[in-house]
Parts: C-alpha cells; sequence; structure tokens
C-alpha cells in the first residue's frame, strides 16, 4: 500500500491558468525561442511517445504526453472532442520532473494554436530563403491567422495574397494585416492566384468534404509549405501530387506524420514512396539533414502536433504568469505518493 509523501514534496502550489491567462502571458516571440531550443536539444523518444485516443461514434479523448528536454516539467494534454454537439476542451497538466508535484492546470485551448504556430514559423525560418518572403495563405480562420502572425514575428514579409472560398472571409483577413503587418495583402478569387509566385504557402484549412484543398499542380519550384490541417487518418488538406513533388518532407512527429496523417495515406495508397525524404523537425535545426540540394526543390512541412510543443510552451507560459501575478492558486491539490 502506498504511503503519502511529505507534503513540503509538492512544495509549489498547483496554479490554474485560464484561457484569459493564457491570453495575458502570451508572447510569439517567446513561444518561437521556446520551440527552437527544444527542437535543438537531444530528444529521446522514449520523452514524446505517440498519442493515444479513445473513441466512440461522435467523440473522442486524445492524450498526448512529454516530458519537456528544457528541464522542469513533464505533462500531458487531454483533448475532449464531439462531433455531434461541435464542442472540444483542452487540458493541460504539469508535473515538477523532481518532486512529482502538479504545479499547474492550465486550459490548453490557446496553447494549440499558439504551439502549432509557432513550431510552422521555426520550420519555415530553416526551410525557407533568407530574404522578405513572398507569401500565399489558404485559410482565413484562427489557425491561418495565428500561422501568419508568428511568421511575422520572426521573418520580414514582403507581401501576403490570401484566399478563402468566402470573399468577405478572405476580405476580412486582408483588412486585418494591413493594418498589422503594413505590407500589401491581397485577397484573391482562386487558390491558384493566392500562391502564384509565393515563396512560403501556408495551407490551414480543410473541405467540409475532407477533399484536399491544395494541389501539387499549383505548386513552383522553391516553394516552401506548410500543412497543418490533416491530423487523422480521415482528414485531407494536401493532395497525393503535393506528397509526389517535395525533394524533402519535414514532420514535428514523422511516424505519426506517416501512419496517421489522411495525407500520407492517401499518398502510400497511391504508391508514392516517401520514406527516404521523410526527415524529423530536429534533425533539419540541428543541421543533420540538408534542406534542398537546389534552390529549386519545394519542400514540405507536415504538421500533427506533438505534446512536446504543448508541454515547453505551457512551461513558459507558466513562468510567464508567475512573473505577472496571473493565475487562481488552487485551495487543494493532489499529493505525490511514496511508492
Amino acid at each position: 500500500m502506498s504511503e503519502r509523501a511529505d507534503p513540503g514534496a509538492n512544495g509549489t502550489p498547483t496554479l490554474f491558468l485560464t484561457d484569459a491567462d493564457v491570453s495575458a502571458a502570451a508572447d510569439w516571440g517567446a513561444a518561437i525561442d521556446t520551440l527552437r531550443r527544444a527542437y535543438a536539444a537531444p530528444v529521446d523518444p522514449a520523452s514524446v511517445p505517440p498519442r493515444s485516443m479513445a473513441r466512440a461514434p461522435g467523440i473522442w479523448l486524445r492524450s498526448l504526453t512529454a516530458i519537456s528536454p528544457l528541464g522542469g516539467y513533464l505533462g500531458c494534454k487531454l483533448i475532449a472532442a464531439s462531433y455531434r454537439a461541435r464542442r472540444a476542451s483542452y487540458l493541460i497538466a504539469l508535473f515538477d520532473q523532481a518532486t512529482m508535484g502538479l504545479h499547474a492546470l492550465i486550459d490548453g485551448n490557446q496553447i494549440t494554436g499558439i504551439r502549432t504556430a509557432a513550431t510552422a514559423a521555426v520550420a519555415v525560418d530553416v526551410l525557407a530563403p533568407q530574404c522578405p518572403l513572398r507569401v500565399g495563405v489558404l485559410g482565413s480562420g484562427f489557425e491561418a491567422r495565428a500561422q501568419l502572425t508568428a511568421l511575422a514575428a520572426i521573418r520580414e514579409i514582403a507581401s501576403v495574397t490570401i484566399f478563402s472560398p468566402t470573399p468577405a472571409n478572405r476580405e476580412r483577413f486582408a483588412e486585418q494585416f494591413r493594418s498589422t503587418l503594413r505590407r500589401p495583402i491581397q485577397p484573391m478569387s482562386t487558390p491558384e492566384r493566392a500562391l502564384a509566385g509565393a515563396d512560403v504557402v501556408i495551407c490551414a484549412t480543410r473541405s467540409p468534404d475532407e477533399s484536399p484543398v491544395l494541389l501539387g499542380q499549383w505548386l513552383e519550384p522553391g516553394m516552401s509549405v506548410v500543412s497543418i490541417g490533416s491530423t487523422l487518418a480521415e482528414q485531407r488538406e494536401v493532395d497525393v501530387e503535393v506528397v509526389r513533388r517535395s525533394q524533402l518532407i519535414v514532420a514535428d512527429m514523422p511516424d505519426e506524420v506517416a501512419h496517421d496523417s489522411g495525407d500520407m495515406l492517401a499518398a502510400s495508397h497511391a504508391g508514392v514512396n516517401f520514406t527516404d525524404k521523410l526527415a524529423s523537425l530536429s534533425d533539419v535545426i540541428s543541421g543533420r539533414r540538408a534542406v534542398r540540394a537546389t534552390p529549386q526543390d519545394i519542400v514540405l512541412y507536415k504538421s500533427v502536433g506533438s505534446a512536446l510543443q504543448d508541454v515547453v510552451i505551457a512551461e513558459m507560459l507558466l513562468e510567464r504568469a508567475r512573473a505577472r501575478g496571473l493565475g487562481t492558486t488552487m485551495p487543494v491539490s493532489i499529493m505525490p505518493v511514496a511508492k
């Protein structure tokens, strides 16, 4: 039978961070720097295991766990989602690596968007040419806005072209970023026109019927493509030709990208062998894998999301929240037990 550990083993009381607390503590520069350091550090694959998912008709619960390579915390993110109710909840728990005390419970809704966009910005920074970037965007929702905002935090943007199937949405997107980026932002009537001449393609949307929204025939030599919208087997964002034409495919979680993403499963079923051109983001950032053999190579960054991203961003936000006096101290918490 387990015995209760000394209450002092927990030391730090558990802090609860709401969605508003996360907003107040968030900073794109800090998030991008944190992720760059995390992916440059040696990471044991056992510390970032594959995600798991419990399913029932119309609902699912996903679990992502990781031990931070930056020290301090180990944590998990739970996502509960209902297709029927069109609702989802995100919870991140952070435990102290030394005491196993529960230091934080955090609303993970915004963290999911922050870590996705910030990791993509880290990838684009190493994949795209070192010049002011012409960016083509497919999508006008939260993820598309976050992707462009994060990229603009670390790279100079020369111009942006945007396509969304709803004219009012793409006009609203263009108007928002004209005032923040102070660069030419042009809404386009077709996806092909939005991508023409771009250095970077940001694909952050899916169609209602899960048919691909980015076609390989639209890509031009030298493009760097970001795809974040296909994280499950039934989801599609890019077509098989995008995978076929990409000389390098950089993944945040290579095994999960290869075996869980609907885009890559479709490519496999079509006979496209991408194994040799699949590389981890950490290998690219560390220089263990070259990005391009020639400037004409097309490079694809494919993301399904990783608990590593969630945990290191959550621990960064926790420290910033503490420094700013944000959050609610829980009146009680769990106590570590002696085993």
